[in-house]
């Protein structure tokens, strides 16, 4: 992970935060999992970088979305 990928997790008053790594204050806050990953998703884009979703019950990685830092000459 660089320090330009975003993170989507629960904080300790329930609500959701979309944070970038290299920061200390979350970019996106909002009540619901899917509006938070909606809005750092388009930040994410912007940035050519990934945003991993994590599990509100015990905040481990769920998911990862990349956006355009894929190496290029990939099998598969």
């Amino acid at each position: 992970m660089s320090d330009n990928d975003y993170n989507v997790y629960q904080g300790s008053d329930d609500k959701w935060r979309g944070k970038r790594q290299d920061t200390s204050r979350a970019s996106v806050v909002g009540d619901t999992q899917e509006e938070v990953f909606q809005a750092t998703r388009d930040l994410a884009k912007k940035a050519q970088s990934e945003v991993s979703i994590h599990r509100g019950d015990d905040n481990k990685i769920r998911a990862k979305h990349s956006y355009g830092n894929d190496p290029k000459k990939t099998k598969g």
